[in-house]
């Protein structure tokens, strides 16, 4: 059995999914988000031209899809705010 090489930055993109879902309710989840998901693109693209060839894709799709669900928790924490200081809500209901 041949040796694999493992995709670059296939545990980095895991690493800032992880962390993009733990802060995922305040800006710093949305921000690791879509760094994860922008550095994980060119590994997908690598992986997808020779799959024979590379290891580590199940890591680098975990970190993608847990990076994209920050963005989404991030953008609508974002998206909340911004609706809350156009009506004049308080942030947390008890402010």
């Amino acid at each position: 059995m041949e040796n694999k090489q493992t995709l670059p930055n296939s545990t980095a993109t895991l690493v800032l999914g992880i962390c993009s879902l733990v802060f995922g309710f305040f800006l710093f989840g949305f921000i690791l988000g879509i760094i994860g998901l922008s550095i994980s693109g060119k590994s997908k693209r690598l992986y997808l031209q020779s799959p024979n060839d590379y290891s580590g894709y199940g890591a680098l799709n975990a970190g993608r899809v847990m990076s994209l669900i920050g963005v989404i928790l991030g953008a609508i924490l974002i998206l909340y705010m911004l609706i809350a200081e156009v009506f004049d809500y308080s942030f947390f209901g008890f402010l």
